[in-house]
């Protein structure tokens, strides 16, 4: 592991070279049309404003604010791509459900809404500030190679630059997630961004449990019915094998920035 955690200059940026020779840039219409999904679960009020289910809403304003809040984030992704997918490729991961890297338009609004509704005294502003999902990325490895890629890919990741801002390691955990979420804070346009490091059993435990989750999280589901979905989420993360090593996983020291020209 050792030996990951010193990867040199030279190296990383020959990688970053290689995947970007190799075609495996963003598009930009891919991301537009990614971000332009939206589900059914939501109406554009008058004006302009949004409305979702369990009676959430965003003003006309705060709709705007979050509008202009996805533009950026979709410029982002743009020059955070590369680099993640060039992170996978030196670190010998699969990139799942690269297609999804943005967050929905109504599933953005969706939590937008849902702070404001909790903490009344915030603004918009505030909340699209420490937002650290509108672009996400999920790796994966095998259990044997778990430990050494995730080391290797977020080695990579800052020495472009990037900053570790998140790093919530759950596979110590005895009840409830398991896996490895991170956030980053990108150089140049400052986007926040996710990248989550699964194993193929803890990424179909995610996607299990998903729903409950959802419903756990929307303000009117009761404290009982609250104690059941955690239940049941535990029920499913108890079936995950923990990856040797994967509990003793901490963020990377960042080192000098590596040019990418």
């Amino acid at each position: 592991m050792n030996i990951t955690r010193t990867l040199t200059r030279a190296a990383i940026a020959a990688a970053l070279t290689t995947a970007l020779g190799s075609g495996l840039t963003a598009t930009a219409g891919a991301a537009q049309t990614t971000a332009g999904a939206s589900p059914v679960s939501s109406v554009e009020q008058p004006g302009d404003g949004w409305s979702g289910e369990g009676g959430l809403s965003l003003s006309p304003a705060d709709n705007q604010r979050v509008e202009k809040y996805m533009e950026s984030a979709q410029r982002a992704e743009r020059s955070i791509s590369p680099q993640v997918r060039a992170a996978a490729w030196m670190a010998g991961a699969e990139v799942i459900g690269f297609e999804n890297r943005l967050k929905s338009p109504d599933s953005l609004k969706r939590k937008v809404a849902t702070s404001l509704k909790e903490h009344p005294g915030q603004s918009a502003d505030t909340v699209l500030a420490t937002l650290s999902d509108a672009v996400r990325y999920t790796l994966q490895w095998g259990d044997g190679q778990y430990t050494d890629g995730v080391t290797t890919a977020s080695a990579a990741l800052s020495a472009w630059g990037n900053d570790s801002t998140k790093w919530s390691n759950t596979w110590g955990r005895t009840a409830g997630y398991k896996g490895l979420n991170t956030g980053w804070h990108a150089p140049g346009s400052g986007q926040l961004f996710e990248v989550q490091f699964h194993t193929p059993a803890s990424k179909w435990a995610q996607e299990a449990t998903h729903k409950l989750y959802e419903e756990q999280r929307l303000p009117g589901t009761g404290s009982e019915r609250k104690r059941e979905l955690q239940e049941q989420q535990n029920a499913i993360f108890a079936s995950v094998p923990v990856p040797a090593g994967a509990e003793r996983l901490t963020a990377p020291t960042a080192p000098a920035p590596v040019p990418v020209g």
